[in-house]
């Protein structure tokens, strides 16, 4: 049996999900922030723009079973305006938004204001200042995960998100993790 090796990683803000970038263009790349074995992969992603909770493995079957649709993801969005519950229950209920060219309604889900942040989330890289209006917090707890899902969804509500954090899969948190901090961990579950 071969040992496979787990991650947590708080993948900071303008780091892609992966490890080789094929473009002319230099991009930022997990394995510049620690010396992973070869073959770890990451399961799942997170857009360049986004930055929070990401788990890398050696082990496909591994990364199978945490993107499966059982497995909560959950997310802290920033949005642009100070969202109020009419935009949670839609949000919550279901909304369209666009994949692949065509129009999708998301699953139902859990979504909730956020009044205080947890010290995980931590300064990030600065959005803007209040001259340009306020911003408020949510928290969406999806199963699924479309590309560039939660910023559609908030969008769709009309509140376009500003900073998006990922703040735990299944029972694994953030936590402590500063960002671009690595973990290794004997398992996921």
């Amino acid at each position: 049996m071969q040992n496979h090796h787990h991650f947590l990683i708080h993948k900071p803000h303008g780091y892609l999900s992966q490890f080789i970038y094929e473009k002319k263009r230099h991009k930022k790349l997990l394995g510049e922030l620690y010396h992973f074995p070869e073959g770890t992969m990451a399961i799942g992603r997170l857009d360049e723009d986004s930055e929070g909770l990401l788990l890398l493995t050696t082990d496909g079957m591994m990364s199978e079973i945490v993107r499966s649709k059982t497995i909560e993801k959950e997310y802290y969005a920033q949005v642009d305006g100070i969202i109020n519950e009419e935009a949670i229950s839609q949000i919550k209920n279901g909304v369209e938004i666009g994949f692949k060219g065509i129009r999708y309604t998301t699953k139902k889900c859990e979504a909730k204001i956020i009044n205080q942040l947890p010290d995980c989330v931590g300064e990030g890289r600065r959005i803007r200042d209040l001259r340009h209006g306020p911003t408020s917090w949510l928290s969406i707890t999806l199963t699924e995960g479309k590309f560039r899902q939660v910023r559609k969804m908030t969008a769709a509500v009309g509140f376009p998100t500003l900073r998006l954090i990922r703040i735990r899969v299944g029972e694994l948190h953030l936590q402590n993790l500063k960002a671009g901090e690595v973990v290794e961990i004997e398992s996921f579950f």
